[in-house]
């Protein structure tokens, strides 16, 4: 019986702790369906896809990621990309380049560009979530990410120009 009494007040004690842990007015911290939320893109420039001959076949409003933050978060957490909108990342040096898709939600189109603004490669849907290595194959000095299909839809291929 002397056992029993502080075991008693022990679990009620245990029991409005636990109950006041997490406060009904705080939101969750992870939203259901597991993503880190979404963010918010500033469209700032426009990139136009151009035939070999130089005729304007598509162009896009497109983010712009020119430092290294900008870089490393790309479309990271983007939950929602419109049709004709996308990311224009820029970098110092026309090197080979690596991308991939971990913590991006949405399947992607990534384009490979090199320094005489020349599409080098192109990575059809890409699967969102993924940690393979897309990589350029040749030096690239840009990349353009966009929704997915959108080079099949609009006929741009390797080979093509850019105009930034």
């Amino acid at each position: 019986m002397k056992y029993l009494l502080p075991a008693i007040v022990a679990a009620s004690l245990a029991l409005t702790i636990g109950s006041c842990s997490q406060s009904t007015d705080q939101p969750d911290p992870k939203p259901e369906n597991g993503s880190r939320g979404s963010r918010t893109l500033e469209y700032v420039t426009t990139v136009s896809f151009l035939t070999v001959q130089g005729d304007t076949i598509s162009t896009i409003e497109a983010a712009l990621a020119d430092d290294d933050k900008e870089r490393s978060q790309g479309l990271m957490d983007v939950q929602n990309l419109p049709a004709s909108k996308g990311m224009l990342f820029i970098f110092d040096e026309n090197k080979p380049r690596s991308f991939w898709m971990a913590n991006t939600p949405l399947p992607l189109d990534i384009i490979f560009v090199n320094a005489n603004k020349e599409i080098v490669r192109i990575h059809h849907s890409t699967q969102p979530f993924s940690e393979k290595n897309l990589t350029s194959s040749q030096p690239a000095q840009y990349v353009i990410e966009v929704n997915a299909g959108y080079c099949v839809s609009h006929d741009i291929q390797e080979g093509m120009k850019v105009a930034l």
